[in-house]
């Protein structure tokens, strides 16, 4: 599959970026097809010597059906050669590191707590499922006074309680 990406350059600590085209199973700074313009991170957002493209051998290789990576897809978005891609959404970027791990930990130490009330809770579901099918056996019996439409949607609510309750007591088994 070709794809159209960066392949790194420069120096340590100092990068200088070819856009290339590449079979996806090339080395990244390895071997390629065609150089089709650079980029240059290190440089401000306004310079235009940061990013140089050769617009029509890119619109060419699109047109061959290569793939552009995102990081080249927004350069491309930028300079107008094709639509920009939408946003990512990673909210947790945002978040220093330190915070990120205080939450994954507090979130690991939810799941204990909530298996303690888990135990408790087939046995209260337990008394539910004893009434839940005498409360299903009664849409039933409604179920042929009404058009044909119902008669699809009572079977799927049916379905789902019972995937639902093996689920449920099969870790409480498990624990004794």
């Amino acid at each position: 599959m070709l794809k159209l990406r960066l392949s790194r350059g420069g120096t340590k600590k100092r990068p200088v970026y070819k856009v290339v085209v590449a079979d996806s199973r090339f080395a990244r700074d390895g071997r390629f097809i065609e150089k089709v313009g650079f980029f240059n991170p290190l440089l401000p957002k306004e310079k235009k010597e940061r990013v140089g493209l050769e617009a029509e051998r890119i619109k060419y290789w699109l047109g061959q059906g290569a793939k552009p990576t995102t990081r080249v897809a927004r350069i491309l978005g930028e300079n107008e050669l094709m639509p920009m891609p939408a946003n990512g959404n990673n909210p947790i970027k945002a978040v220093p590191k330190k915070e990120r791990n205080k939450k994954e930990e507090d979130n690991k130490e939810a799941p204990k707590a909530d298996a303690a009330t888990k135990e408790e809770a087939p046995k209260a579901d337990a008394a539910t499922k004893e009434e839940a099918p005498k409360a299903e056996a009664a849409p039933k019996e409604e179920a042929p006074k009404a058009d044909a439409a119902p008669k699809e949607e009572a079977p799927k609510a049916e379905a789902a309680p019972a995937a639902e309750a093996p689920k449920e007591e099969a870790p409480a088994e498990e624990k004794k």
